[in-house]
């Protein structure tokens, strides 16, 4: 080992605290990396693989009852590719050992083999047979939830006629990745499934013999989606077809894509806090270092040794710092994203889903990291390279500072040790600004990991307390006759009842056109609210159309504004409907009106879709029992269940990134407050130990250096709200889209927690320098050279 290669052991050693505090924060960069990219990839090309080897549509459309014999047609539409013409509907479960109704979709397959589009990954056992029509495949998540194997039975209430339906086999399929009821805004395998029977099972269950009422396709490379859609529209619109749309705007795909872009933004955003913080620590610690070693560096450089290879002394010292860093963030990394894998495993229904560990994943996170930390030593490593070995040999010239207050004046408001804290501050401006604002970036990550809880408080507040009032929600299996709120009103427990209707609509102004549902409200009603711009409660107007927030902001349409309404589910007729109001919505982007509105609207009389009741708790299992025998319900959303469930999901995952989120942060304030201390210790021990002898208690000479400190974090925590409010409200712009919007709310208590948590993380850092200051040695530090 080279006299120089001795010399960076003992330095290593020497400053191990520091080191250490180094890096970590490199660490937690590294680590971020690693786990955002390597999710993100895991995700994507899982995502990607299963996709293409089992064929998920491209297109997607619903009709109400289309012949089988347009396929042909279909097929021959230039750019198609794939086309599975299918049966899918709604049905009601019931499971043993639960009390309430669990939904379900039902799907049809070929009578013999794979569909052509959404083909079906078989885990277990095999696909149900044409000729035994009471088999079904489950898929895997409402399998593993309800214990089900392969001969196992469960009941079904299709088109009205309870069916018991034996498990050939566990499947899971790329449409339903996440596979959510409707009603819900998580997963909840209990109370939802999808299975598969063969066509002719289900079309002699569903009457729906030589028809189809699903379809989706697979699109050739380069084909123009736009004349796709058309065509395939023009086919449908005679059976009731509802619009096709495209994959992106399905819901499993969508939810997905939700994930991969939270991860593609933690990937962008958080690793650079932490390299920026790494390369600060650094710099500040290597440009001391040189500064007490600007004898030694002379000697070196007067005993022969080459500017570069001094130079190079210090970048090793530098690398070997990083690459501490480097090593605890891939073990850090490769241990949290496996957990995150396996957290990912419970929402998303892959056949497989492996952590990815490629090797230039942690090339580029290693390379990136040394860089940052060579980068933020270049500035000293190129004045040691530059300095001269006479100029090193001889003391720097003493800093010349300009008096910053009036001294009258100053010594009437401060003590004189406050002021030597503030003097010193004011002196190096910019370390003491960088510092704050290293710090800062602390508060803001736990305002970010923080402020998520204070949007899903107000989400639940506002969707399950004062929009979505009501106990459950029953949706019928067809438009029925007011009758029917009749017999909904007599079933056992309800207490109250509420009619609604809703209808698939296109909205048109200009060149743009939204896919969405007009919901029809009642008068006065108490269960179903409409908000209004400021949250308020508004009734449905007597005529016109109450548009959501972000739909009027799309179709550029204001109050007064007069809208094209397309028909999509009816004949197809285009109606303009004045635009009446602009409301809010926080799920979905359904348009409102007052349901006799809609019902002129539309002109075929009195219809509802379902309704909204109250249910007296002591009797809710009356209902269920009832809703079971009840063929005209296609499906009960029950609002509680979804608020419990909902709220249980995001609370899990809400602690787990508060509790990363808040030992990231810890471990930046930590590491940035230690070595700041250690430096200013470092540089003026002398004048500290000065303060001893002149009789100033260890407490009054240790307040020299915690004020400057004080003033440096204070400063930090408003900065530091202004960056987390700033990447919250990112976060928050990157989560919006047309299934949900989450409300962009930060409570003044998660400011606080956040600058507190940072403060004694702070504080802790500087109690430990300060034994370092009480424990001074008068005699060696005042032999010292200046």
């Amino acid at each position: 080992m080279s006299m120089l290669d001795r010399k960076l052991l003992r330095d290593i050693l020497r400053l191990w605290a520091q080191v250490l505090a180094v890096a970590l924060v490199m660490a937690c960069g590294v680590m971020t990396i690693i786990l955002a990219i390597g999710a993100y990839r895991s995700l994507e090309e899982t995502r990607a693989v299963f996709y293409e080897r089992y064929r998920f549509g491209n297109l997607f459309v619903t009709a109400n009852r289309a012949p089988l014999n347009l396929k042909e047609r279909i097929a021959a539409i230039e750019g198609v590719g794939g086309v599975d013409l299918r049966i899918v509907d709604y049905v009601l479960l019931d499971m043993p050992g639960m009390a309430e109704p669990a939904t379900g979709i039902a799907v049809s397959i070929p009578d013999n083999g794979q569909p052509a589009v959404n083909r079906l990954y078989i885990r277990s056992g095999r696909l149900p047979e044409p000729d035994r029509p009471h088999e079904a495949a489950v898929l895997e998540s409402f399998a593993l939830a309800h214990r089900l194997t392969q001969g196992s039975t469960f009941e079904a209430i299709m088109n009205g006629r309870k069916q018991t339906l034996t498990v050939t086999g566990i499947v899971l399929s790329p449409e339903y990745i996440y596979a959510i009821g409707p009603g819900d805004m998580v997963p909840d395998p209990h109370r939802f499934g999808v299975f598969y029977m063969t066509r002719t099972a289900l079309e002699g269950v569903m009457d729906m013999d030589g028809a189809f009422n699903n379809a989706s396709f697979t699109v050739l490379r380069g084909a123009d989606t736009d004349h796709l859609i058309s065509a395939i529209d023009d086919l449908l619109d005679p059976y009731g077809g509802q619009g096709t749309y495209l994959r992106k705007d399905q819901i499993s795909h969508t939810f997905l894509d939700n994930e991969l872009i939270q991860l593609r933004a933690m990937a962008a955003i958080i690793p650079p806090i932490f390299l920026f913080v790494a390369a600060f620590l650094v710099n500040m610690i290597l440009t001391r270092l040189i500064t007490l070693e600007r004898e030694q560096i002379g000697l070196l450089k007067a005993l022969g040794y080459r500017d570069f290879e001094v130079g190079w002394h210090y970048a090793k010292l530098t690398i070997v710092i990083a690459l501490i860093g480097v090593a605890i963030g891939f073990v850090a990394g490769n241990w949290i994203g496996r957990g995150l894998t396996r957290l990912y495993a419970e929402f998303f229904s892959f056949p497989f889903l492996i952590f990815r560990e490629s090797v230039d994943l942690y090339a580029i996170s290693g390379g990136v990291s040394v860089a940052a930390a060579v980068v933020g030593a270049g500035k000293a490593i190129w004045s040691v390279i530059v300095l001269p070995a006479a100029v090193a040999m001889r003391p720097p010239a003493p800093v010349r500072f300009r008096s910053l207050f009036h001294r009258q004046l100053s010594s009437r408001l401060f003590s004189q040790l406050t002021i030597m804290a503030v003097r010193q501050i004011i002196r190096t401006p910019v370390r003491s600004l960088l510092t704050s604002l290293g710090v800062a970036l602390s508060v803001s990550l736990l305002v970010v990991a923080m402020f998520s809880s204070d949007s899903v408080d107000y989400m639940v507040e506002q969707i399950f307390f004062r929009m979505e009032r009501q106990d459950a929600t029953l949706r019928l299996d067809r438009e029925r006759s007011p009758a029917a709120l009749d017999a909904i009103r007599h079933m056992p427990g309800v207490t109250r009842a509420e009619p609604f209707r809703s209808i698939a609509v296109k909205l048109r102004n200009k060149n743009h056109e939204k896919d969405l549902a007009i919901l029809g409200m009642p008068e006065g009603g108490e269960l179903g609210r409409i908000m209004d711009a400021q949250m308020r409660p508004i009734e449905p107007p007597f005529s016109g159309l109450l548009v959501i927030g972000r739909v009027a902001e799309a179709l550029e349409l204001k109050v007064g504004d007069m809208v094209e309404v397309e028909l999509v589910e009816k004949d197809h007729r285009r109606i303009n409907v004045p635009v009446t109001g602009i409301v809010q919505s926080l799920v979905g982007i359904d348009a409102y009106m007052r349901i006799d509105a809609l019902d002129r609207l539309i002109g075929d009389g009195r219809r509802i879709s379902g309704a909204r009741i109250s249910v007296d708790a002591s009797l809710k299992e009356a209902l269920y029992e009832s809703v079971k025998n009840t063929p005209a319900v296609a499906y009960i959303m029950l609002i509680g269940l979804s608020r419990e469930q909902f709220r249980a999901t995001i609370e899990r995952n809400i602690a787990m990134m508060t509790t990363v989120y808040t030992t990231l942060a810890v471990i930046v304030a930590f590491g940035l407050i230690y070595n700041s201390a250690r430096i200013q210790l470092s540089e003026r021990a002398r004048e500290l130990a000065s303060l001893r002898v002149l009789g100033f208690t260890r407490t009054e000479v240790s307040s020299v250096l915690l004020t400057e400190l004080s003033v440096v974090v204070l400063v930090a925590q408003p900065l530091g709200w202004a960056l987390g409010y700033l990447f919250s409200k990112l976060v928050i712009e990157g989560l919006t889209s047309d299934l949900f919007r989450v409300p962009f709310v930060v409570n003044s208590a998660t400011f606080a927690i956040s600058s507190l948590v940072v403060m004694g993380a702070s504080l802790v850092s500087a109690l430990v320098v300060r034994r370092r200051i009480d424990r001074l040695d008068l005699v060696s530090v005042l032999k010292s050279r200046e």
